[in-house]
């Protein structure tokens, strides 16, 4: 799915094929207007070369979810300033250090996946004290998750990490919006149950219309059909009371008849 307006998602080949990847280069090279309005960008499976994905730079001013899993990556260096990025993931790659790069291209990352990297002790996630607003952090698959009391030096160590691979400090699980990661603000939220709210309201009151109206011709047509059964009803009245005269008329001519005969005879 390729986005048709300013601040929709771009899906990469992780949801179109790797086939698709020479098209969305040419996307991301011949769109720079663009670049600067989508919000969510998904890059699964698509080949890095030297550290870097082509065609992802600093242009991306709006992102706020970028997916690179499964692209090769053995370092996060290169990656481009990402000043509105809320949600990095970056598992199923080759990363084994260089972590310190995200407080300064990433400072306002809130998730972070790591799965199924190379990282091995806790010295090599300590640079993510620096991201203060981090909340959610995944190292399944790691080898560091293998070390005693793994869960307990992790929150220690990061203090401010409220879930870490989809748990609590008291293992308790994280709600479905945490787990997922990427939250919009409230306020958008809202924004957008209010506005179904009002949609879904008209939809009724224009259903409420319709039968209101149905009603409506229903009684005109009953009363239509009251008043045609009425004319009919006079009709045959009619009919009636002329044949009703008819027989009265012919019953006084055969009652003269006899009385002209007898005069007749006299």
């Amino acid at each position: 799915m390729w986005p048709e307006a300013p601040g929709e998602s771009a899906w990469g080949p992780g949801c179109c094929g790797v086939g698709r990847w020479l098209e969305f280069k040419a996307r991301l090279r011949f769109s720079a207007g663009m670049r600067r309005e989508v919000k969510e960008l998904v890059l699964d499976n698509c080949r890095s070369i030297e550290g870097k994905i082509k065609g992802l730079t600093d242009e991306f001013e709006e992102l706020e979810f970028l997916s690179t899993i499964n692209v090769g990556l053995t370092s996060i260096a290169n990656l481009p300033k990402l000043n509105k990025l809320k949600k990095l993931e970056l598992s199923d790659n080759r990363i084994s250090g260089d972590l310190e790069v995200l407080a300064e291209k990433c400072p306002n990352l809130k998730h972070l996946n790591l799965s199924g990297n190379k990282i091995k002790d806790l010295s090599t996630i300590e640079p993510l004290k620096k991201l203060e607003n981090l909340k959610s952090l995944d190292l399944f698959n790691c080898e560091v998750t293998n070390l005693n009391d793994y869960r307990e030096n992790v929150f220690k160590l990061l203090p401010q990490v409220t879930y870490l691979d989809g748990y609590d400090r008291e293992s308790k699980e994280a709600p479905d919006s945490d787990v997922e990661g990427y939250v919009e603000d409230d306020d958008e939220e809202d924004e957008d149950e209010e506005e179904y709210d009002e949609y879904a309201q008209l939809v009724e009151d224009e259903e409420e219309e319709d039968e209101e109206e149905e009603g409506e011709e229903e009684d005109v047509s009953g009363e239509e059909e009251e008043d045609e059964e009425g004319y009919n009803d006079g009709e045959v009245d009619e009919e009636e009371d002329e044949e009703d005269a008819g027989e009265e008329e012919r019953s006084q001519k055969r009652k003269r008849e006899p009385e002209d005969e007898g005069e007749e005879d006299d």
